[in-house]
């Protein structure tokens, strides 16, 4: 074989070879598995973009509800009394709330009267018994109302991450907590699921429940049921870290509570001190004190301290009283 003859077997085989480089990755898939890599690559800046684009829209509706709910509550910041009275848990009517302070007033009035034998005592008792003492019992009531459910609420929540991690739908573990709950928790979500038998939804039933109950637990179920039911999400994990945030709030009010104690001791006995020392002087000497209600001026200055007493015992109480 020449040289020539050589150099054109040599070149043919490099042709060929090159031809096969060429045609091979066609013939195992590589270019396929090439152009689905690419279109991937390419799909999935566009994919994060749609994303991101959902949780930017899910953050504004999130944010909405939230304003929303602030919005409704400045609103009804201003109680009515038919309202207050819900929040003690109280059956009685407007118009009996209002005939039982008068006869509150009336009896406080003569009984003032009859022991100073001033008409200037006897209006302020008046005033003190129709306005004041009812006022005090309606706050007494609601407060000893709000802790009951302070306490009780947190295991209702509880009930119902169970029931929906089970598979229950909202409305059967609100039926639950209405039915086997204790009160006043088992009356608020009786009446969540009687406002829901009438019509409304979920969230529309929960949402008038920080009306009735004014405590930032009942706030917090109000807007995570409401947001869930606008914006979706997992109700139970949603449920689960207010469960959590709810039983901090509990140990948290628990500690300041504990670490308060010796103030509240002493504001108790700071306000129990004048009426202790009174009694022991009548008891002692009653016709140094029997003055102080026996003459006129005595009994402007008896009623100047009792004012001063109670305005003292106000200011203690509010030095005393944590908000967590």
């Amino acid at each position: 074989m020449d040289f020539r003859s050589l150099l054109i077997v040599l070149l043919a085989l490099a042709a060929a070879s090159g031809a096969a480089f060429l045609i091979f990755p066609f013939l195992n898939g590589d270019v396929r598995g090439e152009k689905r890599q690419e279109q991937l690559l390419n799909r999935a800046p566009v994919s994060r973009g749609e994303r991101q684009v959902d949780s930017v829209a899910r953050r504004k509706q999130v944010a909405d509800s939230l304003k929303e709910l602030e919005q409704r509550n400045v609103k009804k910041k201003r109680r009515s009394l038919e309202v207050r009275i819900a929040q003690a848990g109280l059956s009685m009517s407007k118009q009996g709330y209002l005939i039982a302070s008068g006869i509150a007033g009336g009896i406080t009035a003569l009984m003032i009267f009859v022991l100073s034998g001033n008409p200037i005592f006897g209006g302020a008792g008046l005033v003190i018994g129709a306005l004041g003492l009812p006022s005090m019992w309606l706050s007494f009531m609601t407060k000893r109302r709000l802790k009951k459910f302070t306490l009780e609420f947190p295991s209702a929540v509880d009930v119902i991450i169970r029931g929906v991690r089970a598979g229950l739908p909202l409305g059967d573990c609100l039926r639950i907590i209405a039915s086997e709950a204790a009160e006043p928790v088992r009356g608020e979500f009786r009446q969540i699921v009687e406002a829901q038998t009438l019509g409304m939804s979920v969230a529309e039933a929960v949402e008038r429940m920080p009306e009735r109950i004014p405590t930032a637990e009942a706030n917090f179920f109000a807007i995570v049921i409401t947001i869930q039911q606008k914006a979706g999400g997992n109700l139970g994990e949603a449920l689960s870290n207010l469960s959590k945030v709810l039983r901090e709030r509990k140990k948290m009010a628990d500690k300041v509570r504990a670490m308060s104690s010796e103030a509240r001791a002493s504001a108790y006995i700071i306000a129990s001190l004048p009426i202790a020392v009174a009694l022991l002087v009548y008891i002692t000497s009653p016709a140094y004190i029997e003055q102080l209600w026996l003459k006129e001026t005595g009994r402007v200055v008896l009623f100047a301290c009792f004012c001063s007493m109670a305005f003292g015992s106000f200011v203690m109480n509010k030095m005393i009283s944590f908000d967590i």
